[in-house]
């Protein structure tokens, strides 16, 4: 098979482990020849590990031309300006999120995009989590009616000190969790937005970027998705819920999927309402004593099978066979526009523009 060689620009946690991870998940597919961080140790560190040039100079790095595709894993602020430099180089590029700080700096990957097309890929890696694929599944097949409500969550209690928590160096949980939910609300809502509203607050953190974000998506067709990044958050929330017109969804741990949900066949007749006072106590109205409910409760197991690794096996059917690639430039690009709305509505952004 012809592997598609591929060279780490950024040795940290998402280079040398998430990325490698999901490289080796398709060890046939590709091999990784080279890697790059400004810190000796990673590098080393690297050319032990993979047998192959660990370099702390950049312009080497792009001069290594057993190099085929470059993954940008480099820190946040630096995402444009190394795929920008990658392209420039000759390389395809794979580029971490977020892709830029603003949609303003994005344009820089639009031009790039049209100057070398078929070059540049979105690291939306979390599209592919079975969780995500099995709710839509679930939402798409109208068990649940109208969909009115989608709630996301990722909450735990972190008092986070690296880079991470630093406005400075491009840190805060909405450049971090928040282009992945941000992603699937869009994804939820078929990129039809009618209002955004975001909130940004520094809780645990010991730097000045936020921890915790509130993000309220209106789509044009009815739905909300609410989204909640809560780094200070003592006690964990559902990371799914979802409320139709006909039944729920819930989810505690994207291991299992639990429904409430009216019978399909029955048919929910409209009901004159009355001036008259409430029939006495409990829910004795219209036809709320004989809805024949069900519940269910099922693994998380997608028709579509993926996973958290299958974002380079796609890649490598769009480099090797021409396929489409599942996430496309401008999906990515409506992400930064949300996060471009929520920093215009917080004063932690607001403060830093000033």
């Amino acid at each position: 098979m012809n592997k598609v060689r591929v060279g780490i620009w950024g040795l940290g946690r998402a280079g040398a482990a998430m990325h490698t991870a999901e490289i080796g998940a398709h060890a046939e597919k590709f091999e990784i020849v080279a890697g790059c961080d400004t810190t000796p140790e990673r590098a080393e560190a690297f050319a032990r590990t993979y047998k192959a040039p660990g370099y702390t100079d950049p312009a080497q790095f792009l001069a290594d031309q057993n190099i085929e595709l470059v993954a940008v894993a480099t820190r946040s602020l630096d995402h444009v300006r190394h795929a920008q430099a990658a392209l420039e180089a000759g390389f395809a590029v794979l580029l971490e999120k977020p892709l830029a700080q603003s949609r303003a700096e994005a344009e820089a990957l639009v031009e790039m995009d049209r100057k070398y097309p078929g070059k540049l890929f979105c690291r939306q890696n979390r599209r592919f989590e079975p969780a995500f694929q099995h709710v839509r599944e679930i939402i798409d097949s109208g068990i649940l009616g109208k969909v009115h409500t989608i709630k996301l969550r990722r909450n735990n209690f972190s008092r986070r000190d690296d880079w991470q928590a630093l406005l400075s160096e491009g840190g805060g949980q909405l450049n971090n969790w928040g282009p992945h939910l941000i992603d699937h609300a869009l994804q939820f809502l078929h990129y039809r937005v009618d209002a955004v509203w975001g909130e940004l607050k520094l809780v645990a953190a010991q730097g000045d970027a936020e921890d915790s974000v509130k993000i309220l998506i209106k789509g044009k067709d009815g739905c909300t998705v609410d989204i909640e990044i809560f780094g200070g958050a003592a006690l964990p929330a559902n990371v799914y819920e979802v409320y139709g017109s006909r039944g729920a969804l819930v989810s505690a741990d994207e291991q299992d999927l639990k429904l409430r949900y009216i019978e399909p066949d029955y048919e929910l007749k409209p009901y004159p309402a009355k001036k008259d006072n409430p029939p006495g106590s409990g829910w004795i109205f219209a036809d709320n004593a004989q809805l024949p409910w069900r519940r269910l409760t099922i693994m998380t197991e997608p028709k579509l099978k993926v996973n958290m690794n299958s974002l380079y096996g796609c890649l490598y059917d769009t480099l090797r066979d021409g396929k489409p690639f599942p996430i496309k430039l401008e999906e990515a690009l409506a992400v930064i526009e949300i996060c471009d709305i929520v920093k215009s509505q917080s004063p932690i952004y607001i403060n830093l523009q000033s």
